[in-house]
């Protein structure tokens, strides 16, 4: 067995669920109003979480392989690394400070390579290819570039890992594509990957007191027992990274660090001014199509 032990970094986000936006849902500065928003694990970060694990399954046999998450929000965002342990992640760290608000992606994905750097060497980042508070899909491959390794994007399906390569089916536009790579490499995983397994009732047993320590704080639990937990099973202690902690530039972080601006926020309700019934005949179809493509609706 190999001694090395193979290490997957598993980029997720907590998000606010999307489906219960109302009119708070932005602030007047125009970023997103978290506290207003129920929070949820982006969906596509929990198929990056599935496809880590999946090589986790791969390669135990013939290596020691451990899996962590790093997720950058409030404090609360400790939920999702928690929710990570109880499906096979080994641990995880939250990247939290108020000179991180209003990061736009550059600023977003400059703190989070400079979190990674943070742990030393990393044979594979999973990420998921967007965040539905965004879809952007620019984070993933833009730590990508900034930690200076190659990137597999839309990555739908992992074919085969050893130690020292992985193939990786992605989708396209038109069709599909199967990629091989060395390590270090980064990969982002399209919604159309495997649905991350469900909870395991061992590992929620073993991991259900997981917690950081802004959670003690908030829940107004005794630190000190806390601690001696945490002094028994280290696993339990979800930590916490201020953006003095991974040593960044501190020009690129935030609004600062943002260069996108957003300048106005406008709700639009699509409402249907008149109707018009038609019958299933040619003629009437034809007419249809002339005024649609006349008003240059099509």
């Amino acid at each position: 067995m190999n001694n090395k032990e193979f290490q997957i970094v598993v980029l997720a986000k907590q998000v606010p669920d999307t489906h219960n936006v109302g009119k708070d849902a932005m602030k007047e500065d125009g970023t997103i109003n978290r506290a207003a928003l129920p929070a949820i694990f982006n969906p596509d970060d929990l198929k990056a979480l599935e496809m880590a694990l999946a090589c986790k399954d791969a390669l135990k046999d013939i290596m020691p392989v451990k899996v962590t998450i790093i997720t950058m929000g409030p404090s609360r965002a400790a939920e999702i690394i928690r929710e990570s342990m109880f499906r096979g992640a080994d641990n995880g760290f939250v990247v939290s400070d108020r000179r991180f608000a209003g990061s736009d992606t550059l600023a977003t994905s400059y703190a989070l390579s400079a979190a990674v750097k943070k742990l030393g060497k990393i044979d594979i980042v999973f990420s998921g290819r967007q965040a539905i508070d965004g879809d952007t899909a620019q984070v993933g491959p833009q730590v990508a570039e900034k930690l200076e390794i190659p990137q597999i994007t839309y990555a739908e399906d992992l074919l085969y890992v050893a130690e020292d390569e992985i193939v990786i089916k992605r989708r396209l536009e038109r069709g599909v594509e199967t990629v091989k790579t060395g390590f270090p490499v980064l990969v982002t995983v399209h919604g159309n990957a495997n649905d991350c397994r469900p909870r395991h009732a061992k590992l929620l047993m073993t991991n259900k007191k997981a917690c950081s320590v802004s959670e003690v704080l908030e829940r107004q639990q005794s630190m000190e027992d806390m601690e001696a937990l945490w002094a028994k099973k280290p696993f339990l202690k979800i930590e916490e990274w201020n953006a003095d902690d991974i040593n960044p530039d501190f020009e690129r972080l935030g609004l600062t660090g943002s260069p996108t601006k957003v300048k106005s926020i406008e709700n639009v309700v699509l409402t249907s001014k008149e109707n018009k019934k038609i019958n299933n005949s040619e003629s009437e179809i034809n007419e249809l199509m002339k005024e649609l493509v006349s008003a240059h609706i099509i």
